[in-house]
């Protein structure tokens, strides 16, 4: 009779790890959905801070695209 009560202990235990574990598990959940929503709000700025046209002023820069490209570009992104 002793045993049935400790078995019933050990699955109290488990069941509360259980849930610690789920509820960290939610936690988690939230805050990478919470990052990925908030990256999205931002298209034209990436993670070093350079914005649209500070990139296209560079590519022109380089000669990666020419003078009329750069017209096109620029006046899609304003």
């Amino acid at each position: 009779m002793m045993m049935d009560g400790m078995g019933m202990m050990i699955w109290g235990v488990f069941s509360f790890l259980l849930g610690l574990v789920l509820v960290f598990l939610f936690i988690v959940a939230v805050v990478a959905a919470v990052k990925w929503v908030w990256g999205q709000r931002t298209p034209f700025i990436q993670r070093n801070g350079e914005d649209a046209l500070e990139i296209l002023k560079k590519r022109y820069a380089k000669g990666e695209i020419n003078k009329e490209e750069f017209d096109r570009i620029r006046k899609d992104i304003q």
